[in-house]
């Protein structure tokens, strides 16, 4: 483990919409993770609680109930100080989903920006809350250290103009309800990546495919994202594990006016009942999905749906693009289901896709035959060391910076 006196460390806070996780990274020449940490199934039965170091070694699995994040996070850090208490950090790092109009950098945590964040929470109603509970649960239990919060939607608030708007009325869109995009986290750590391992194609034409239980794709040239499949909320684009993707906005009126739904009841379809859950019946989980697809049709037609979208989408990226050379499939389910991606890329050799059977049964890096015209690569994506990497940026935190002031 890296000298606590060459270098700072860095806590990264990431909430979802029923999980936590944690990093502790030591900065540096490079960042490097001390160990890593994720609460799941919060408020709900069957929470799992994880703690491993830098090697992957789990240091403690046990099962246990968590109300809410804050509660979560609190378990957290008990752990650490009880445990490990010459783990200490030096600043803390926090993801948030949605940015709105006007956060397309890391910002420095104030009363002022959580009370800009709360303004935000109808743009992502289930993700925002976490995050401020869990900003704010760091602010009281670390008031002396610097905190930052880094975006999702920033990746791509570069987008054409064109690729950020909707065709409503010209005051909705002056009004922020544009397509923001998200993910993006994940993105930039890919696009790193590429250019460490393939300049040439990350200047290139490139579809990034990040595919977990929430899912998105973005097109990128030459570093830059043009186009995204998510928009306005984390909601639209492509079907994921209990949301739909793209729905026609008839059906929404139609389930409101005719049906008479609620507006709570029209939230809980779009964002927890519908997508894999929805069509399967069973499960919003891929490897579920997979196990039972011989053996049961709405299993099956989950999957098929779930890889008939996607693939619908890699033709609109490309077009976007116009042109496609690396197609790269990261998140849970494209860095680990490989029949899921070799069905997104059957009969896509119009655009050049071929894929190696046995490398993709591997999930190796290269997952395309050598004769391929387009690359399909598969990258372990890690948001968590994107807010790391941010915060000693912004902070300053290289191993000759000066020592943070607070």
């Amino acid at each position: 483990m890296p000298d606590h006196q060459n270098g700072q460390r860095i806590l990264t806070i990431n909430t979802g919409s029923s999980s936590l996780k944690i990093g502790l990274y030591q900065s540096g020449a490079e960042i490097t993770r001390i160990l890593s940490g994720e609460l799941e199934r919060l408020g709900q039965t069957g929470g799992h609680f994880r703690i491993k170091d830098a090697h992957g070694v789990e240091l403690i699995d046990h099962r246990d109930q968590f109300p809410d994040h804050s509660s979560a996070l609190n378990a957290m850090l008990a752990w650490l100080r009880y445990n490990r208490p010459d783990l200490t950090f030096d600043a803390v790092g926090h993801r948030v989903v949605h940015g709105g109009m006007h956060f397309n950098e890391p910002q420095r945590v104030t009363p002022e920006l959580i009370a800009a964040l709360k303004g935000l929470v109808t743009l992502a109603p289930n993700h925002m809350p976490q995050a401020i509970e869990a900003i704010e649960s760091a602010v009281h239990a670390f008031p002396e250290l610097p905190q930052l919060t880094c975006f999702d939607t920033a990746f791509h608030r570069q987008m054409p103009k064109v690729a950020q708007m909707y065709p409503l009325t010209r005051s909705l869109n002056d009004e922020g309800v544009i397509r923001y995009g998200f993910h993006g986290l994940s993105y930039e750590y890919i696009i790193q990546e590429l250019r460490k391992v393939a300049p040439q194609e990350a200047a290139g034409r490139v579809i990034i495919a990040h595919m977990g239980n929430g899912a998105s794709m973005a097109a990128v040239r030459d570093g830059i994202g043009i186009d995204t499949t998510m928009g306005f909320t984390p909601t639209g684009g492509l079907m994921m594990g209990t949301r739909p993707g793209d729905l026609d906005p008839g059906v929404l009126l139609y389930l409101l006016a005719d049906r008479k739904m609620t507006r709570a009841a029209l939230n809980d379809l779009v964002n927890r009942q519908a997508g894999l859950l929805g069509i399967s019946g069973i499960s919003e989980d891929m490897r579920d999905l997979l196990e039972r697809e011989s053996t049961d049709l709405h299993a099956a037609d989950a999957i098929e749906l779930y890889c008939y979208k996607a693939k619908k989408f890699v033709g609109a990226m490309t077009a976007a693009l116009g042109g496609l050379n690396t197609l790269i499939f990261t998140g849970g389910i494209g860095e680990n289901a490989s029949p899921v991606r070799a069905r997104i890329c059957e009969d896509l050799e119009f655009l050049g896709v071929e894929l190696n059977e046995s490398r993709n049964a591997a999930h190796a890096g290269i997952i395309s035959s050598d004769g391929s015209q387009t690359i399909v690569r598969v990258i372990r994506t890690d948001e968590d060391l994107m807010i790391a990497k941010s915060v000693s940026r912004v902070l300053g935190m290289d191993s000759k910076a000066k020592e943070i002031k607070t």
